[in-house]
């Protein structure tokens, strides 16, 4: 398609779409925009946005995979990619029309914002984003080239480092306590409780904490702790560990925030387009741009309409609200504009479907509950009266990185031979025993001794383990 537009066009727009923004209030760091082909686009999703990145087999795969799918019209390419970083980058897809690219240049803006003021990603250091993905590509490319190590022994360390980034702590704005932090904690859960009847009651019995243990409290963060404890690693391994880890951290707030992103630059988009004044026949295009976007998707969940409608739904609650609502929420104290903001700023996905994904919103956009039954899938719950909240809770539990299971570090000396013990906090659900005995073979890999993992299953407790003869499971714990 050839396109109906130049980049004198571009940058018109861009200037009256930038002038909406800062009248609504909206504070992003400086945007840059780059066209792009679709082959471009295609890399950048390989690289999940970014302009550069590590070699690893998996990106090609990922590459080659949405290649296919686009040449053969199973999957489409998105309108725009945004990263997280000061100043922002954008791509926007050179073969789309100009009312798409004016549609693109507002919904990134809003992305933009979001990344600056949301508190999951304060701390990103956005300044330095692109700067440390092409640091540490070139420092996995060295560690390739180099005669002793090679990229055999390099892919397979990362294959490992992958398989466990995401066991880490997910909400970095509490602060890990140092080690000296804990053993103070530890003394100071080991005092008795204060007793005002201390001089006719026995002494009681006193249990000292065991200060050498390690880790002292329950680790989340697998990857880091076994770059610090595993001694007998080499420099590039302890590195390429570190490396694996920041980039996950990077892209953690996003995972946990996908709906609200989503939700807040769809909602600033068709509000900035709507304030515009757009030609007529870009305003027919708008519509048709637009309800893709936020439409549902059927036995799925549309982050851009879930998110699109609890933003409208808070403003419609705060601005006009019923009188159902008046006596179950109070009398609202703060616009519906001032409210948006102020979650924007403060919420990730589950506090915000929490908070304001209310039973009858819940209801409005038909969600149910399904569960396998043989081959299909049946729907088990609907969110009428009786079971929103059931309804809710299942979401809440699949939100984000909710699904992934919570694993700790408990023991890395587990019956003194260095074993390194874990265990699941089980939620009720329970691990899928063909992925566990694969995660537990690259923990062995990255650990060098033995691995034990506790977990529940059949409602039994049951010890996994890996080591030199490969997976086994045990009942009870270890």
């Amino acid at each position: 398609m050839t396109a109906d537009w130049t980049i004198r066009d571009l940058e018109h727009w861009d200037e009256r779409v930038r002038e909406k923004v800062e009248s609504f209030g909206l504070r992003c760091y400086p945007q840059e925009f780059e066209v792009c082909d679709h082959e471009q686009m295609l890399g950048y999703m390989a690289y999940s946005g970014m302009p550069a990145h590590y070699p690893h087999w998996s990106y090609g795969k990922a590459y080659e995979k949405l290649k296919t799918m686009y040449q053969y019209g199973v999957q489409g390419l998105p309108y725009e990619m945004v990263i997280n970083s000061n100043p922002a980058v954008a791509y926007l897809m050179e073969q789309n029309s100009l009312c798409l690219q004016v549609l693109t240049m507002a919904h990134v803006y809003a992305h933009n914002d979001f990344f600056r003021n949301n508190v999951m990603f304060q701390g990103s250091r956005p300044e330095h984003t692109v700067a440390n993905f092409k640091l540490r590509g070139e420092r996995v490319r060295a560690y390739m080239e180099d005669p002793s190590i090679g990229p055999e022994r390099v892919e397979a360390w990362l294959d490992a480092a992958h398989a466990l980034s995401l066991q880490c702590r997910r909400y970095r704005a509490y602060r890990r306590l140092s080690r000296q932090e804990q053993e103070a904690r530890a003394l100071a859960e080991a005092q008795p409780a204060p007793d005002p009847y201390a001089k006719i009651h026995p002494t009681p019995e006193r249990h000292e904490p065991d200060l050498t243990k390690v880790p002292l409290e329950p680790e989340e963060d697998i990857l880091l702790f076994i770059r610090d404890h595993n001694r007998r690693l080499e420099t590039w391994q302890r590195d390429l560990l570190t490396i694996v880890h920041e980039q996950a951290a990077y892209f953690l707030p996003q995972m946990q925030t996908k709906i609200m992103n989503e939700g807040w630059a769809s909602y600033w988009h068709h509000a900035i387009m709507n304030s515009l004044d757009l030609p007529q026949d870009m305003r027919l295009e708008l519509l048709v741009h637009h309800n893709r976007v936020v439409r549902p998707h059927p036995g799925g969940l549309n982050p851009y309409y879930i998110g699109y409608k609890v933003f409208h739904d808070i403003v419609r609650r705060h601005d006009d609200p019923t009188d159902d609502e008046r006596e179950r929420f109070g009398e609202p104290t703060v616009t519906g504009r001032e409210k948006i903001f102020e979650v924007r700023e403060v919420d990730h996905d589950v506090s915000f479907l929490r908070r304001f994904l209310t039973p009858e919103l819940m209801r409005a956009l038909d969600l149910f509950e399904y569960e396998r039954e043989g081959d299909q899938l049946v729907a088990s719950r609907v969110a009428d009266e009786e079971n929103a909240e059931a309804v809710k809770r299942t979401l809440l539990k699949n939100v984000g990185v909710e699904g992934i299971p919570v694993i700790r570090i408990h023991d890395a000396d587990a019956g003194g031979n260095g074993k390194l013990l874990l265990k699941h906090e089980h939620d009720g659900r329970e691990l899928e025993l063909e992925y566990a005995e694969k995660t537990l073979a690259h923990l062995h890999h990255l650990w060098g001794r033995d691995v034990l993992l506790e977990t529940i299953l059949d409602e039994k407790p049951v010890t996994l383990s890996y080591g030199e003869a490969g997976f086994e499971k045990t009942e009870g714990h270890a």
